[in-house]
């Protein structure tokens, strides 16, 4: 199993999409209609693709999951420069803070970073942080389920490629518990040889759980990680 995607719920995908393209250099995948694609690579590291899927609106839940863009000591320009894509300023409450707080074109918030260690080897995604009840043990989670591994220097629990290059899966104590409402973003898990029914399984012993919501035949499975978190869980290819 590895992880493969981040999706975004978007009303206008292919805007959407441009923009995160832009933001982090990426490659695109798709020129069709509906959603879209586009493929972030880290040299060294492990590719992550950013899907966007169409929503007739998005959820007006908290952000579990945010994006937050590398900066350090271009902090100023990469804002600048997303500010110019179509970012805005977002006051969610961060008071005297070295990072800044941005929404990307339908209001998702994202953070430009200042320096931190653990980002040198992240390329211009530094870290997906998600909010979780239990960092500690969502981490060993996640850890089983994306094959990503443990960084030593991180402040929180944090997870990354094994290949030690690309952005952090970083486990943030929630503010508040998981309410019903579906998050805005979520990750997806590619299998490879693995048989689903005994991923299924062991996904529900580590404390997560699948959910059945009603879409219809499709060849992947929906589940929610021991906070909640939705995630998808693709079949081998």
């Amino acid at each position: 199993m590895y992880l493969e995607n981040l999706v975004f719920d978007a009303v206008d995908p292919w805007s959407l999409g441009r923009f995160w393209e832009a933001a982090l250099g990426c490659e695109q995948l798709t020129d069709g209609p509906g959603g879209y694609e586009t493929r972030l690579a880290v040299e060294g590291g492990g590719d992550l693709d950013l899907c966007f899927q169409p929503v007739a609106e998005p959820t007006s839940a908290s952000a579990r999951l945010h994006l937050d863009v590398r900066g350090g000591a271009d902090q100023s320009a990469v804002v600048e420069r997303l500010l110019s894509l179509g970012a805005t300023p977002l006051d969610i409450g961060q008071t005297d803070v070295p990072w800044v707080v941005l929404a990307d074109p339908e209001g998702n918030p994202l953070c430009v970073m200042e320096h931190r260690a653990s980002y040198v080897d992240s390329g211009p995604l530094a870290a997906l942080p998600l909010d979780s009840a239990d960092p500690a043990r969502d981490a060993e989670f996640w850890s089983w389920l994306s094959g990503w591994t443990s960084v030593a220097d991180a402040p929180m629990p944090a997870l990354r490629h094994p290949s030690g290059r690309g952005p952090l899966l970083e486990l943030c104590p929630e503010r508040e518990p998981k309410g019903a409402q579906k998050n805005r973003l979520h990750l997806d898990i590619r299998l490879e040889d693995e048989d689903p029914d005994e991923v299924a399984a062991q996904i529900t012993e580590r404390g997560g759980r699948e959910l059945h919501l009603g879409f219809g035949d499709l060849p992947w499975r929906h589940y929610a990680d021991p906070s909640g978190n939705e995630f998808c869980v693709l079949p081998g290819r």
